[in-house]
């Protein structure tokens, strides 16, 4: 069944009664239980968008309407009549795919600021796929299985409980990613980024915020361009670098690689993986590590500190240490640039 919403169609047959919503004024809202979605293809100039996996039974879209991103104190018909003036919108469902199209027509020129902000509440079957871009607003994408590609130049990103390839880019938002996993790739170009309870490929990249890493098991890569690193409780393999921050890492399990250009590392391993890496220009690193484990060390510093550094063979001097714990194992490369170097076995 194609259903295909024009502004006609819209003035005679569906716009729903307009209503308050924190989320603005309900222009349209749509039923979608007969159509078994499973892909969506939303776009729109202003505003945001939001996508939910629920029962079929309850699939829909809610498209809401604000000013300049305020509630609008339009009436209906003014919205209607700008809409139709102003914007390319459309709303279609064919062949399983749900289209949603809000963007101004071109060459359009709002002179007098008065352009509104077209938003979507889409919720589908959580076996879809998605395809959202917005140029204003944040994406909220939720309780999918699938592949995801969202993207926003200027809004928040919030992703949680999603399976699948998830893709996802915003150039000025934060960004939060919760208990999601198979193969997640995310970046901001100015906002930070949260991470918790997540599993699979990882990639996480800031430009200039910080990371703040809970919870994570699999290979995970996060980076970030100038803010600090904590993360807390990560297993598999962590590779984390900052050029400018702070990285504190706790309850690490695995292998780990980590690097920063000005500040400190503290870390603190709980099981050794295939190697430890730690890089710094100019700050201080301290390492905790298990005793016990066979370690094949290689560290270098300003001024070098152990505790706990028993069973070692090999050359201990003030400026640097090589050689091996319990036999040899694991490699443990710390460089420490100018700055001071405490290892504590224990």
């Amino acid at each position: 069944m194609r259903i295909i919403v024009s502004f006609l169609f819209i003035f005679s047959a569906i716009l729903v009664q307009a209503q308050d919503s924190q989320k603005g004024l309900l222009y349209l809202s749509k039923p979608l239980s007969a159509e078994s979605i499973n892909q969506v293809e939303a776009k729109t100039s202003g505003g945001g968008i939001e996508v939910t996996g629920v029962n079929p039974s309850e699939a829909r879209i809610e498209v809401y309407v604000t000013e300049n991103g305020h509630r609008s104190s339009y009436s209906k018909e003014e919205i209607q009549k700008m809409i139709a003036n102003d914007y390319d919108f459309s709303v279609t469902a064919s062949g399983n795919k749900l289209t949603a199209i809000a963007k101004l027509k071109k060459g359009f020129r709002n002179w007098n600021n008065n352009q509104l902000s077209i938003s979507y509440s889409i919720y589908v079957p959580v076996s879809c796929t998605t395809q959202l871009n917005t140029s204003g607003g944040g994406i909220s994408i939720s309780n999918l299985n699938g592949e995801q590609h969202f993207y926003t130049s200027g809004g928040g990103l919030e992703v949680k409980s999603l399976s699948g390839k998830i893709v996802g880019r915003t150039s000025g938002g934060g960004i939060t990613v919760s208990d999601s996993k198979d193969n997640i790739d995310l970046e901001t170009s100015g906002g930070g980024i949260e991470a918790s309870h997540c599993s699979g490929q990882i990639r996480l990249n800031t430009s200039g915020g910080s990371l703040e890493l809970k919870d994570l098991n699999g290979n995970i890569r996060a980076t970030t361009s100038g803010g600090n690193v904590d993360a807390e409780k990560i297993t598999g393999e962590f590779n984390t670098n900052t050029s400018g921050g702070n990285i504190s890492l706790t309850a690490i399990s695995g292998s780990l690689e980590a690097s920063t250009s000005g500040g400190n590392i503290d870390v603190q391993v709980s099981e050794t993986g295939k190697y430890v890496k730690l890089s710094n220009s100019g700050g201080s690193v301290h390492l905790e590590i298990p005793k016990g484990k066979g370690l094949d060390l290689d560290i270098h510093g300003d001024r070098i500190k152990t505790e706990g550094l028993n069973n070692f063979s090999g050359s201990l001097e003030k400026q640097s240490i090589t050689g091996t714990v319990n036999g040899g194992g694991t490699p443990v490369d710390i460089n420490a640039g100018s700055g001071g170097v405490t290892l504590a076995i224990k």
